[in-house]
């Protein structure tokens, strides 16, 4: 049981108080509504379109979001540690413009590669480091680092694009099963996260460092190694995604990503993420990626200005907020 799990936690007030109903139990939970905005934009943007209801059009469009679905997954797990990270679009950009600048001096493949994944790592163990052992706000430590990485990457690559080689392109063309390798990557790393935090002693301790630090470090949780963990964990996974959206545009500038925190952050709060921490779900931010991808394509479609778009995104980001926050109020109950 986790420290969340208040649905199933017996009342320390009144012993003889009555059991929820299952009904009500499933509708107080984020990942309900989530999936029933899903459903309703589905069904909206199928009068949009009718290729919305083509499951291979909708794989398609979600390609195009798949390296922010994945970065939003462990950015899951690191606001439900009660920290959160702004910098991950920039760690993108960063990482692939070292990999795509290692590979154009005539670096192999495997070593353009390394040196990516390892600039990723380097950047989560900063972040960490300022967090962890300076004591200083993750939010206002990654909107620095966020510029920072961003500024380097154009130092790196200029205003410039840097190609990568030709057989190194098109991640989202690999199938399997007749699935685009990115929404491969994306369920794979859903359901393994998703066993690690809701299935192993190192999530319940996420969800108990998120919900009172303090007193999980006094039950003797090593709260400072499980947060450096996630901070590397989000550093690698961000470099990653990096050199996936690097194969699938075939070449890298210093803006790439921008504007992705918006969205790994709004797939997290969608999917009924809390944000001070300590309650959210794998299963609501995968249900959120989704949902965001029928949204953005149906805007597309009704060829909505970008300004506009981002204007929509803001306002479900607030109402995200304010519904996860009437939810966990409800279920305090």
């Amino acid at each position: 049981m986790t420290a969340t799990d208040t649905s199933a936690r017996p009342s320390a007030v009144n012993e003889s108080a009555p059991a929820r109903p299952l009904w009500h139990v499933v509708l107080v939970r984020p990942e309900t509504m989530t999936l029933v905005l899903l459903i309703a934009a589905v069904i909206f943007a199928s009068h949009l379109s009718p290729y919305f209801l083509d499951v291979e059009y909708i794989l398609r469009s979600f390609t195009l979001s798949a390296e922010f679905a994945i970065v939003a997954l462990v950015l899951t797990m690191v606001i439900i540690a009660g920290e959160i990270d702004l910098s991950l679009a920039a760690n993108m950009a960063l990482s692939a413009c070292l990999f795509a600048w290692a590979q154009a001096a005539g670096a192999p493949i495997p070593v353009a590669v390394a040196i990516g994944l390892a600039a990723g790592l380097a950047m989560g163990a900063l972040n960490a480091f300022m967090v962890i052992a300076l004591q200083l706000p993750s939010i206002i430590v990654t909107i620095g680092t966020l510029t920072l990485y961003r500024g380097l990457a154009q130092v790196i690559a200029g205003d410039k694009s840097i190609r990568v080689p030709d057989w190194f392109i098109g991640i989202d063309k690999v199938l399997v099963l007749g699935v685009p390798m990115p929404v491969v990557i994306f369920v794979v790393a859903a359901l393994l996260l998703g066993l690690i935090l809701a299935g192993t002693i190192f999530g319940r301790q996420i969800y108990q460092i998120g919900t009172n630090e303090t007193a999980a470090r006094y039950a003797g949780i090593r709260t400072r190694r499980i947060k450096l963990v996630l901070f590397l964990l989000m550093g690698a996974v961000a470099a990653i995604a990096g050199m996936m959206t690097a194969s699938r545009l075939g070449s890298v500038r210093y803006d790439l990503g921008l504007g992705g925190e918006l969205q790994m952050v709004l797939m997290a709060m969608l999917g009924g993420t809390y944000i001070f921490g300590g309650r959210g779900t794998i299963l609501g931010t995968f249900l959120a990626a989704w949902l965001l991808v029928v949204v953005s394509t149906g805007m597309t479609v009704a060829n909505l200005l970008p300004a506009i778009q981002l204007t929509v995104l803001g306002v479900l980001l607030i109402v995200a907020i304010i519904a996860t926050n009437f939810i966990y109020s409800r279920t305090q109950r």
